[in-house]
């Protein structure tokens, strides 16, 4: 059989009658992601709230919508998705806030740590939400190709998956997290970490190590991180976001190698976020003798997001059998990333001293 590219799926199936959405939350992501993405794929938009009405009636002006005077004025809105654009904690608050049996799309992470992500889960399952957490890097169709040449055996078994970053990231558009405790991993590699756990499994544990820089104050901007899969899989993300020395050598890319083939992946987004650079996928396959690039027709910004959307609008209305990145397995996400920062935490291996 010979590889083409234009058979890898890059897209989500959209939903035959679209909900309309609620946003929660009048940050940044919400007018660079979010709402290209719902205008894009024709979803509507209900409006928004934010506790700071200045930033919400500012935003909404720009998209046409309404600015919501309360939570539960926005709450009332009938047959809406609640999108969730909220720093992660004031999740629960909002959760709690939703009519029972209510559609959300929770912004990650899911809560500022693993007690948040239960208190969250909890409510969801008192409230019986169908909720979603918006781990969007698994629509983006890059990923959404990668997958599908992964199940069809194009790699052949994954035994390396290595992810490099060497970037300038313009933290300061987050106001919320220039104080938070938790940063790289719990809102930034968080994607990564879950993606993989898509693609890979879940895996027997994780050795890392996180830490700030001395140019700044934010929490923590470097990771180095090992996901153990046992002793045929190799995983390994090396995360720098303090690289500002010009975009020559500057990095944000994927490789993943298998037994018969391999995948070259470059996420434009976080290079000169937010404009960013065009997303690429090469893919060298089974029985191949190159590299074949492979068309993209979207990028992770706002593609993932539209697809994001679409599974969980398809999912309300019984168009798809499953909730991707549901509020249970996305626990599993946030498990993952506890552990990691306990591993920061724990002491290294010491080394033995010269006799």
């Amino acid at each position: 059989m010979t590889f083409s590219p234009s058979s890898l799926a890059q897209s989500w199936p959209a939903p035959s009658n679209p909900r309309p959405v609620v946003t929660f939350g009048a940050g940044s992501i919400v007018g660079d992601a979010h709402y290209p993405a719902y205008r894009k794929s024709g979803v509507p938009i209900a409006g928004l709230y934010d506790p700071d009405r200045a930033k919400a009636e500012k935003l909404a002006a720009a998209w046409g919508v309404k600015a919501f005077a309360s939570v539960a004025e926005a709450a009332a809105v009938e047959n809406a998705i609640f999108d969730l654009a909220t720093p992660p904690d004031r999740h629960a608050k909002v959760l709690a806030a939703l009519p029972d049996g209510s559609a959300a799309l929770i912004q990650k992470p899911m809560g500022a740590d693993l007690a948040g992500a239960t208190e969250i889960l909890k409510i969801c399952r008192q409230k019986k939400l169908v909720a979603a957490v918006n781990f969007q890097l698994r629509f983006a169709p890059m990923m959404l190709a990668l997958k599908d040449a992964i199940a069809k055996g194009w790699l052949g078994e994954v035994v390396d998956f290595d992810a490099l970053l060497a970037l300038d990231t313009p933290w300061h558009l987050w106001e919320f997290l220039l104080k938070a405790q938790r940063v790289e991993i719990a809102l930034h590699s968080i994607h990564y970490l879950d993606l993989i756990r898509q693609l890979l499994g879940d895996p027997q544990g994780v050795h890392a190590k996180t830490l700030g820089h001395p140019s700044h104050t934010v929490a923590q901007t470097r990771t180095s991180a090992i996901l153990d899969y046992g002793d045929r899989l190799r995983c390994n993300l090396s995360i720098n976001h303090d690289h500002k020395f010009g975009r020559k050598y500057q990095a944000c890319e994927f490789r993943i190698c298998g037994t018969e083939g391999a995948a070259y992946l470059k996420l434009g987004v976080n290079l000169d976020y937010p404009r960013g650079e065009p997303d690429i996928l090469e893919i060298y396959p089974k029985g191949g003798d190159g590299w074949v690039n492979v068309p993209l027709s979207g990028t992770w910004f706002p593609d993932g997001f539209v697809g994001r959307m679409a599974n969980l609008q398809r999912f309300v209305a019984g168009e798809d059998a499953e909730l991707v990145s549901s509020v249970e397995d996305s626990w599993s996400t946030m498990a993952l990333v506890e552990a990691a920062y306990q591993s920061s935490a724990a002491p290294a291996t010491p080394i033995a001293e010269r006799p």
